[in-house]
């Protein structure tokens, strides 16, 4: 994400991740304009996120990726089109 203009997508993912599962490190990249024409664009943006935070540890990708997009909330099906999430515990990748 672009610190300097983040799209509001962007700037609410951002928040709505940092709030629920307060990680210790987060990077959020838009990947929209690499989707253009794609069918599935005009529903929402496409991003990829690295997250990393306590909240991941012991717990298997698949409950990673759901404390994700519970976090997310009516956001992951009004402005997300695809998420990429690399969810990671400290000390991990």
């Amino acid at each position: 994400m672009s610190a300097l203009d983040p799209s509001p997508v962007a700037a609410a993912i951002e928040a709505d991740l940092r709030r629920a599962l307060q990680p210790d490190s987060i990077e959020l990249r838009d990947d929209s304009h690499r989707h253009a024409g794609h069918a599935g664009a005009r529903e929402g943006g496409h991003f990829s996120v690295r997250i990393v935070a306590g909240c991941f540890a012991g717990r298997n990708r698949v409950a990673r990726h759901r404390l994700v997009y519970d976090a997310l909330g009516p956001l992951a099906a009004r402005g997300i089109h695809a998420l990429a999430v690399e969810a990671l515990a400290p000390g991990e990748g």
